[in-house]
């Protein structure tokens, strides 16, 4: 059986999508809860910051599906877990993060490197 890597791509590019829409969604409607039971802060600041942070996931959600769906490429995914790895795991070298904070530096970077893998195996064999 051959594998069909563009319906694999299709798949992760509509999964990941939606764990961001999923993140966004949380720090969006209940960030209080997000930032303190979920993600283990102790002290919560004004939820404009997880608020907005949660309008950018859905941004980049959009931004996802758009760049794949119009041209089927996957850079802004990339970029966007890339950037998220050197800033989530930056954070928790340099400051007192909770367990979420590396959790999601190490997933972000599992998620960029195996779209990137899938899309590559696409580009090489047109399938």
């Amino acid at each position: 059986m051959k594998l069909r890597w563009n319906a694999i791509e299709r798949i992760l590019v509509v999964l990941i999508t939606a764990h961001t829409v999923g993140v966004g969604s949380m720090l969006l409607l209940v960030p209080a809860w997000s930032c303190t039971v979920f993600g283990g802060w102790t002290t919560m600041g004004p939820l404009f910051f997880p608020r907005q942070s949660g309008i950018f996931h859905f941004v980049l959600a959009f931004a996802y599906l758009w760049e794949y769906f119009r041209f089927r490429t996957v850079a802004i995914m990339v970029v966007a877990k890339g950037l998220a790895v050197v800033f989530l795991i930056g954070c928790a070298l340099l400051d007192g993060v909770p367990w979420v904070v590396p959790f999601s530096g190490v997933t972000d970077g599992l998620m960029g490197l195996t779209i990137l893998a899938v899309h590559g195996a696409v580009r090489q064999t047109g399938s």
